[in-house]
């Protein structure tokens, strides 16, 4: 398969306008890919509501367009470790990760990443195989996966009151990449990427959009992409 990274931002931004010549459909993206106006009257009721989970003194919103080695992760994980070490308990903070672009992935169940080869098709290496990713190494992640064991996954950040949300733009644009290269249907694609999204990650209409709503509720604004 070959790497979405090799794809260029240019042919990203087209993929906006008309996928027909990137993601081998026969219509506009407007007309196709974004025509379940159900999931999106939805989706933007939830997100909106999502963000008022955001609570506390202390206030950070990561940006994670790319996967850089599990970063986003390690740094909400060494927000929650410093300020705890100067007093701030989990409750009075929020770091909230917003999942765009080539880290998308991150959001999703491991069923999904075997099935689509997403560690290739995303550049994202499994560190105890040293081979393209086969499952999600960041939700609940084993012995070797981090650089050192006490860094947590996904699950128990959530679990600790960090937020994790994705972005549903780059779900359509990025699963037309894949379906394209494994010549299967965009729409059964794009389907099954979002009914595999992990348990308590919020879909969002784009990440640029999370990103703003963050910062609107006094979220510092970190670059977590490497």
């Amino acid at each position: 398969m070959k790497p979405i990274n090799e794809y260029s931002r240019r042919k990203f931004i087209g993929a906006l306008a008309a996928t027909a010549g990137i993601a081998g459909l026969t219509s506009p993206l407007s007309a196709n890919s974004f025509s379940s106006n159900e999931i999106h009257a939805l989706n933007i009721n939830e997100s909106e509501a999502w963000l008022e989970k955001i609570k506390g003194s202390h206030r950070i919103v990561y940006d994670a367009p790319e996967p850089h080695d599990g970063f986003p992760i390690i740094w909400t994980w060494a927000f929650h470790l410093t300020n705890n070490m100067t007093g701030t308990p989990d409750e009075d903070m929020t770091a909230m990760v917003v999942i765009r672009h080539n880290a998308i992935p991150f959001a999703m169940k491991d069923a999904v990443w075997n099935k689509y080869n997403l560690g290739e098709a995303f550049h994202i290496t499994d560190n105890t195989t040293g081979k393209p990713a086969v499952r999600n190494p960041f939700y609940i992640p084993k012995e070797g996966d981090f650089p050192i064991p006490e860094i947590e996954g996904i699950k128990r950040l959530q679990e600790r009151g960090a937020l994790f949300c994705v972005c549903e733009l780059a779900i359509n644009v990025m699963s037309g990449f894949v379906s394209k290269t494994m010549n299967l249907n965009h729409e059964e694609v794009k389907k099954d990427w979002l009914n595999n999204i992990l348990q308590d990650i919020q879909l969002v209409p784009s990440g640029v959009w999370a990103l703003g709503r963050a910062q609107e509720k006094n979220c510092g604004y970190i670059y977590a992409g490497g």
